[in-house]
């Protein structure tokens, strides 16, 4: 028996008990109990997750011959890694009570293989897009980065970069160095939605904790022990380790909070101009003020 019909009849017993059951303002009273309990459980019913997704912190791999290059063999079959993890997460998300999951193709050169598509899931891809996070608005419950990577200049970080690794762009918000992870939960946390999972490397981790603190469930993948070197789990056991975490991430959705900074952002950006004509490329430094988070991609 389902909670609303529970109360239904527990409030007809109460009415009949009280001999109101053909009462005008009794029918009436009903009638306000009811739409409050079916509302505020098909609101509480309602879990959707915004999926943004990226390629470098996917299981096995760990060389940018991966990710730069598409539809070479070795893309493609880091391509098929992703969509196996990525099945694992949205199979945990479901059996943790998520209702509805959106998936954004983040990767630069995109990397959802529509055959290997999980079934009751939408998927975004092909690029260019109206936005960075196209979709996302407060009506999520959640969001969760999958396949992330650290910021740039982390040095145990696999394929560690912030936007551009050829450039090696690096990026400060209100004095504070932040890399990809904190750039997409800042546009979530415009629209309250917080992060509640982080999949990637243990420097990714690392770097999700230090953002988003203990409550947003992280799930490593395998460990850098440099830019283009790692100690590889297992697909096995990472693909479980996704599972698990994309479960306890909806298990802990309520005690997450979204990632916020104060308002007007001091925006700082560091890249190489490769453009230019000397022998050692320049680098050039810009400062921006951003009336609020939604901006900080025009950069």
């Amino acid at each position: 028996m389902s909670l609303t019909i529970l109360y239904i009849n527990i409030i007809l017993a109460i009415m009949k008990i009280s001999g109101r059951i053909y009462n005008y303002f009794g029918t009436l009273i009903l009638l306000v109990l009811l739409m409050g309990i079916i509302g505020a459980n098909t609101l509480s019913a309602q879990k959707k997750i915004y999926i943004i997704t990226d390629l470098e912190g996917v299981s096995g791999v760990f060389k940018f011959k991966q990710t730069r290059e598409k539809d070479t063999p070795l893309n493609i079959q880091a391509c098929e890694y992703f969509m196996d993890d990525l099945s694992a997460v949205i199979r945990g998300l479901k059996d943790g009570g998520a209702t509805e999951i959106l998936v954004i193709d983040g990767h630069g050169n995109q990397c959802v293989i529509p055959h290997m598509m999980e079934s009751g899931v939408k998927y975004v891809t092909g690029v260019p897009r109206p936005s960075v996070m196209w979709g996302l608005d407060d009506s999520y419950a959640g969001m969760v980065q999958f396949g992330a990577h650290a910021m740039m200049g982390t040095q145990d970080g696999v394929l560690h970069h912030t936007q551009s690794s050829r450039s090696e762009n690096r990026y400060w918000y209100n004095g504070v160095e932040s890399g990809e992870l904190a750039q997409c939960a800042l546009v979530a946390g415009f629209y309250d939605v917080p992060t509640i999972l982080v999949t990637g490397d243990e420097a990714t981790c690392r770097e999700a904790e230090q953002f988003f603190g203990k409550e947003c469930v992280t799930v490593a993948v395998k460990e850098g022990i440099a830019r283009e070197a790692a100690l590889l789990y297992p697909f096995e056991e990472t693909r479980q380790a996704l599972y698990e975490g994309a479960r306890r991430a909806m298990e802990q959705l309520a005690q997450c909070k979204p990632y916020k900074i104060d308002t007007p952002i001091q925006g700082k950006l560091q890249y190489l101009d490769l453009k230019s004509d000397t022998e050692k490329p320049l680098l050039v430094t810009k400062e921006a003020v951003f009336e609020d988070a939604l901006s900080i991609y025009k950069f």
